[in-house]
């Protein structure tokens, strides 16, 4: 018998925090439409991610996947560094 396993959501977004240990906090924006206007607005939403290297930088773009709670709030692992901060 064969488990089928879901497929975890991956997404991307900037680091707004690095000051904890082993831990950045990722800011994810999504365009979503008005329903009544039909206007795209930028909605945003903060993942706290485990960044077990302590590789991550403020501004870097990082790409972030789900995983098993890792703590009360990490629920994410850093699984690449797409952009670097200047």
């Amino acid at each position: 018998m064969e488990t089928i396993r879901k497929k975890k959501r991956e997404l991307i977004g900037l680091i707004v925090s690095d000051k904890m240990d082993k831990s950045v906090v990722v800011r994810v924006e999504r365009f979503v439409q008005h329903k009544v206007y039909k206007k795209f607005i930028k909605r945003y939403k903060k993942y706290h991610a485990h960044d077990a290297t302590n590789e991550c930088r403020l501004g870097d773009e990082v790409k972030i996947i789900e995983t098993r709670p890792l703590s009360k709030l990490k629920r994410f692992r850093v699984a690449q560094i797409l952009k670097k901060a200047v």
